[in-house]
């Protein structure tokens, strides 16, 4: 450690002890620093959030158990450890936030870990699902999902329906080799193959390569992993422009057909095949009345699994206030959140206590047409659903 380093490490830690002062007033202003792409091609995350974090407080009556809340916004434009570190530290030391949420990219939250720890900050992860996140911090918790959590239950489908061959194909980052170790891991327990393992690299904008290998592998089906926006987009499309679905090579996958998206791949998309946590379509009171918070917001506002995440997230966050009463307080917060259950707009969920990752049941969706519009069909529950990665 240069001299330097140590230098800034010290004051860190200063300012960490300066932030941990008392504040008794009964009436404080609690702070919440969310953190999200909101530049760049990934910015539709950090509206989802914004939308999501903003309705829920407004489901509330503006208050959080009481306390006026304000949201601090820090925009990370993509994949960017370095920068999203500098924010933080920022959010953390000069605005002295209580919580911190949000989170798109798995090397971001990573990036991050130490000082959260250090700080004793309860940081909510809105999206990134990769399983060793909440390993990193006993801080994290998570209201989105992991990869294992929905890809084990659909490698154990596709087996019991005579899929026996398999290709994977996923971008090549932390939660993508998470998808592909848990699906190879699970499919092969079930007796299927994995024919060939396809990694593409996260700037790829050509994915007519790919799909041709695929085509090419005398698999049944493609199991495949993409980080949302664009490549979801491209993918598909190249899917369906090789004759990959002609052929009869099913498309498996989770949030591929995500809804922000959704519309715009027409009916290219209809019988593409996932599993995931949430859709915009499943029919409960609680999922009514979020997307109507959503809408009162903002009219054009998408419900989908970031913009869930987030208002779910600000769940977890208005509990952890209650049991504070609002005060700066880490490990009770943290404690608090750790017994957490509710209904949420995707289901009845619960905070598991040992890995602080959320249990949720998994759906087995296809994309149908409902009233002219494109959605993601529930048409099976596989039900609650741990992250099979950090049980293991």
């Amino acid at each position: 450690m240069s001299h330097c380093t140590r230098c800034s490490a010290a004051a860190l830690t200063a300012a960490f002890a300066f932030t941990f002062t008392p504040f008794t007033a009964a009436a404080q202003t609690v702070k919440v620093g969310i953190v999200g792409p909101f530049s760049g091609p990934f910015a539709h995350y950090g509206t989802l959030f914004k939308n999501g974090a903003e309705a829920y407080i407004a489901s509330q009556g503006g208050k959080l158990a009481g306390k006026d809340v304000e949201l601090i916004y820090r925009d990370t434009g993509g994949p960017n450890p370095g920068q999203t570190k500098t924010l933080v530290q920022e959010l953390i030391v000069k605005d002295k936030v209580d919580y911190l949420g949000g989170f798109v990219f798995t090397p971001n939250a990573f990036a991050v870990a130490p000082l959260i720890q250090q700080s004793q900050t309860p940081t909510v992860i809105f999206n990134a699902a990769t399983s060793a996140i909440t390993d990193k911090s006993e801080f994290f918790l998570r209201t989105s999902y992991t990869l294992w959590q929905v890809t084990v239950p659909l490698a154990q489908w596709a087996a019991k329906n005579d899929i026996k061959k398999v290709v994977t194909a996923v971008t090549d980052y932390g939660p993508g080799i998470d998808a592909e170790t848990a699906w190879k891991s699970e499919f092969t327990k079930q007796g299927g193959t994995v024919v060939e393992s396809i990694r593409m690299p996260i700037v790829t904008t050509d994915f007519a390569p790919f799909v041709q290998r695929i085509k090419a592998s005398g698999a049944q089906a493609v199991y495949t992993f993409l980080p949302g926006g664009p490549p979801n987009l491209g993918f598909v499309k190249a899917y369906n422009e090789n004759g990959l679905a002609k052929a009869g090579i099913r498309f498996l996958g989770t949030a591929e057909t995500d809804e922000f998206d959704l519309q715009k791949f027409g009916d290219t998309a209809l019988g593409l095949t996932t599993a995931f946590h949430y859709s915009a379509a499943h029919d409960s009171p609680a999922n009514k009345a979020f997307v109507a918070a959503l809408k009162k917001r903002d009219a054009n506002a998408i419900a989908n699994y970031a913009s869930v995440g987030a208002w779910d997230g600000m769940h977890v966050i208005h509990k952890m206030i209650e049991a504070t009463n609002g005060q700066k307080d880490g490990l009770k917060a943290l404690a608090a959140a750790r017994t957490l259950q509710w209904e949420s707009p995707r289901g009845p969920v619960r905070i598991d206590p040992k890995t602080r990752h959320i249990v949720q049941n998994v759906y087995l969706r296809t994309v149908e047409k409902a009233g002219g519009t494109l959605v993601n069909k529930e048409v099976q529950s596989f039900g609650p659903q741990g992250d099979h990665g950090l049980d293991k």
